[in-house]
Parts: structure tokens; sequence; C-alpha cells
């Protein structure tokens, strides 16, 4: 059948949007099934080099995504939970876990592919489970995938007879360079080597391309998809550069190991000797290199590629870590997540227990008010190099994990035989690191308020940015001082935070109402207004929790305190107590 240009075209790019909708969506369906037990996994695969490999690659084989193991692997390295040494094995394993989608295709299960994308559409569209729909959008992602190559297989037929590309495949022959160089922009330019790398075994398929043609360009496939990472980390944080570094001089010393070999006719039979004798032992694979299809014996080089450059960079990890730090230097900003105080052998011992427990929600008041600090910061300047979002999030994740580190903590210690003081304090302690974890999420919460007023070109009066600062100024004093009397067990700063609040709640009412004059006089837009009093509310959210913090300070008497500043104290002024 002959195809126009304009079929071709529509085949070969709507095919190719296709795939890589497939690609995505099954990714994310994928990691949103497994949840944060990825992160943890991670975490905790790690603790040498080969197991860092081993936990990449069966992360990566699993969410199918070698971005989302990199942008998981960043977190933990910048969260303080990973070394860059333990995240380079990680690396190397990724590119082990990421030739799954290569074998996927090598399987040809692209007459399955509209039967796959049913089942997935009947899970997405008439369960309300969560699990099954998730498990619906892994299953339609898999069938797009697959349809995807089918349309874009028809669309490159034509190319076999182009005398351009046929000409351009004998230059790739005589000179695998330029097939390298092709493999990497390619993948530039789709952001997928799952991508590239099935179109490659579609040409190869098709007749278009030979096996000797393919693998110099499936080791520019390699390359590309890390400068991919590498661009996408330009203005990232420190840790960020470093890892996508990392992987593009693993995959670029892999080129440069492996293509002579290639020419040399080495690494050809060196795949051919791992699939007749060292593969052949896995449960299901049957036949000989002979036997396989060029799809298969593609994803197979592939395979062979990443194991054995991993199994000999593996030993100069240090290096590789050396390297990487000199290129790009710079401090990681770095947040300790790991729990200092949490020791799980003094859990015999509640009296002992709870004092490090305290001392572990003292920590994190610190980090909690440093990120409320930071997200005040950041929105007065949203162009601060060292108060990017990304490192916000790292200090807003970081709270999240030591406020669910220390409530496991404390909720294993109450199973121990406690009295009722005891329990009690451990109650306090529960209650307190709740009200922590909510003014990280409130401070979180600025931080979105400061990225949308820039996106949205909102301007704020002078009035406005001036009550904003006066009232951030006496939230984060409040704050300090509900952290010092929580940690020094000091009455009279609890006190002093309750007297502050009402000053708080008293200067919101005054703000607003300045808010709505300046509404009136037309000084100020309905998007500025509705962006001002979100940030008043959640300062004041912020008051209520640091008086929360007061009261267990103050015990039984902190309600008393409370109701009696309150009720004496409606007409204190922001001048009077500072």
């Amino acid at each position: 059948m002959e195809l126009s240009v304009q079929e071709v075209l529509f085949r070969a790019f709507g095919g190719l949007a296709l795939f890589l909708f497939g690609i995505k969506y099954m990714s994310n369906g994928l990691q949103n099934v497994a949840g944060q037990r990825l992160r943890i996994f991670l975490e905790k695969g790690t603790k040498t080099p080969i197991r860092g490999v081993i936990t990449g690659a069966l992360v990566t084989a699993l969410i199918q995504s070698s971005s989302g193991t990199t942008v998981l692997t960043v977190g933990l390295v910048n969260a303080g939970l990973l070394t860059l040494k333990q995240a380079i094995g990680i690396i190397m394993g990724a590119n082990i876990g990421t030739t799954m989608t290569a074998y996927l295709i090598g399987f040809n299960l692209k007459h399955y592919a509209l039967p796959i994308l049913a089942v997935g559409s009947f899970l997405l569209f008439f369960f309300k489970n969560k699990k099954v729909i998730n498990m619906g959008q892994v299953l339609f992602g898999f069938g797009a995938l697959f349809y995807g190559m089918d349309v874009m297989g028809s669309g490159l037929k034509p190319l076999k007879d182009l005398p351009l590309f046929i000409n351009l495949m004998v230059n790739v022959e005589n000179n695998p360079l330029l097939g390298v160089a092709i493999g990497t922009v390619f993948t530039m330019l789709v952001q997928s080597s799952s991508a590239t790398i099935g179109i490659l075994q579609e040409l190869a398929e098709q007749g278009s391309v030979t096996y000797l043609q393919a693998v110099p360009i499936l080791f520019g496939d390699n390359i590309g998809t890390t400068i991919t990472a590498l661009l996408a980390s330009i203005g990232a944080t420190v840790a960020a550069k470093r890892t996508a570094m990392t992987h593009m001089l693993f995959n670029i010393s892999g080129t440069a190991i492996f293509l002579p070999l290639t020419l040399m006719g080495v690494f050809p039979e060196l795949v051919k000797y791992a699939t007749n004798y060292v593969f052949v032992l896995l449960p299901g694979f049957e036949g000989t290199w002979e036997t396989l299809n060029i799809k298969m014996q593609i994803a197979q080089t592939h395979g062979v590629f990443n194991i054995t450059n991993t199994l000999i960079q593996l030993p100069f990890v240090s290096v590789l870590a050396w390297a990487v730090t000199k290129l790009v230097p710079g401090e990681i900003a770095q947040f300790d997540a790991k729990p200092r105080y949490l020791e799980p052998r003094l859990l015999s011992q509640p009296e002992v227990a709870l004092r490090q427990a305290k001392l572990e929600l003292v920590r994190m008041g610190k980090h909690s008010a440093s990120f409320f600090d930071n997200s005040i910061k950041f929105f007065f300047n949203t162009k601060d190099k060292e108060l990017n979002p990304m490192f916000l999030e790292q200090q807003e994740q970081l709270i999240n994990r030591l406020d669910e580190e220390i409530t496991n903590y404390i909720t294993n210690l109450t199973s121990q035989n406690l009295t009722r003081d005891q329990s009690n304090y451990a109650l306090t302690l529960l209650h307190a690191v709740n009200d922590l974890e909510r003014i990280g999420d409130h401070a979180d919460n600025i931080v979105e308020l400061a990225v949308y007023a820039v996106e949205n070109k909102v301007s704020f009066s002078q009035e406005a940015l001036k009550s904003i600062k006066e009232m951030a100024s006496l939230t984060g004093e409040t704050l300090q001082l509900s952290l010092k009397a929580l940690e020094k067990n000091d009455h009279e700063l609890a006190r002093k935070v309750i007297k502050n609040e009402v000053v708080i709640d008293n200067l919101e009412r005054e703000f607003r109402q300045g808010h709505i004059e300046r509404l009136n006089e037309k000084k100020c837009s309905g998007i500025a207004g509705a962006v001002f009093l979100d940030l008043l509310s959640n300062m004041e959210r912020i008051g209520d929790h640091s008086v929360n913090i007061a009261e267990y300070v103050l015990g039984d008497m902190g309600s008393v305190e409370r109701r009696k500043v309150k009720s004496s104290s409606r007409s204190i002024a922001y001048d009077s107590i500072i």
C-alpha cells in the first residue's frame, strides 16, 4: 500500500506521541501504585554500591522511568538520606532497569495493544477504588505504548526505500560516531531513550537498519537521555547537577569503552555469548542468538551494554564521585532528615525515651521555624538562588519525615508500661508534633502563594507589603518564643506567646479592614487581595499553633491563661510588645 507524505508524517509523529504518552502514563500509574514505598526502598537499599545498583535496577524496572528514579534519588541526596556515592549506585542500576522497556517491545505485543487498552479503560471508568484505577492507568499506558509503536511503525516503513535514509545508514556503518551523534540528538529531541530505542527496534524489524548500524545509535540513545537530565538540572541544586553529571559521565565512558570493541567485533560476540550461555539459564528463556528476532537482539544488546558497563565502572564509584564534585563545585544544601535522638533501644526506658523524643521534637521545631522564615524571604524575593522551590520542597519533606518518625517512636513507646504522667506527656508530645507539622504546611502554603503571585504577575500596594512584613515579623517572633518555651519549659515565655497571639489576631482584623478600604479606593486588585488575605490567614494559623505549644508548656493552666490574656488584652497594640 502506497502512503502519501502526509500519511507517513501523521502516522510517524502520531504514533510517537501515543508511545510517549503510554510510557509516561504507565510510569505515573506504577508510581501511584508503589507510593511512598519506593522512596523508603531506595533509602534502605543502598548501604553498599552493589545493593544500590540492584535497588536502582528494581525500582526503574518497576516504574519504567529512569528519570523518575533519578528525581527520587536527588531528593534523598538533598535530604541527607543518601550520599553521592550511594546515589551513583542507584543511577547505575537505573540504567539496567530502563532496558526492561526494550525487552517488552522485543516481545512483539503490539497485536494485543487494543485489548489491553480496552481492559485499562474499563478499570479507569467503571471503578472507584483508587488501587483499581491506578492499575487501569498502568494497563492503559501499556496498551498505548504498543499501539503507538504499531502506528509509528506503519509510518516509518517507507524509509527503507528512501535514498537519503539509505545513504545515512551506510554512512553510519562506515562512521559509527555519526550513529552515536544521531542517537544522542534524537533522544535529546524526544526526551526519552525508551522511545528512540523503540523506534530503532521498529526500523530494524522492517529492514531499514541493520544490527551493526543500530548498535552505535543505541549507544547515542543512552548518552542522549543523560544530556536531557543535565539540561533539566540547570538552575537546580548542586545535588541535582552532580547526579545528572554522574549519569552523563557514566554513559559517555561506557560508549568510549564499547564503541571500539564493537568496531573490532568483540562486543557483538560478547552479546551473542551472553545470550547463548548466560541468559539461557533464566527461567522461560529458550533458543539462541540466531533464533531471536532483531527487536529482541537490540534489547539484548542494550541490556548487556548496561550490565557490563556497570560491572566495569562499579569499582570506580569513588572516582566518579570525586570527578563530579570537581566538575560541579559547591556545597550541597543538605538537610539531615535522619532522626538524631530516637534510639529504639531506649524504648524499654520510658523516661529516657520521652526525653529523647522531646529533643527530636525541638529539632523538628527549629526546622519548622526555619521553613517559615524562608517562605517569607522567598515571598519577597522569589529569585533568591539559595531559596529555590526545590530547596523549599526538601525542607517541607524533612518536616514531614520527622513528623512520621517521632509519631512512630512515641506510638511504639506507648505500648510499654507507662505511668499516667508518662502517658499524658507522650500524648502532649504527639499533639506538639502535629502542631509543628501543620506550621510546616502553612509555610508551604506561603511558598505556593509566592509562586502563584509571580506566575500571575500580582502586584501589591506599599501598604499591603508593609502589613505582610509586620505580621510576618510578629508571627516569626511568636513561633520562636513558643519553641524556646518548649525547649526550656519556661512558663514566662509561654505566657508571652499567648500575649503575642492576641496581638496577631488584632493585627489580622486590622489588616483585613485596611485591605477592604484599599479595595474600595481601587488601590488594590481583587487577585492581589485574595493572595494578601490568604497570607494573613496562614500566618494567623501559625500563631494559633504556637499558642498550642505554649499551652502544652503551661499544662492545665494553659487554657486558663489563654482566656485570661484574651479577656484583658483585646486592645494590646503591636508597638507595646516590640
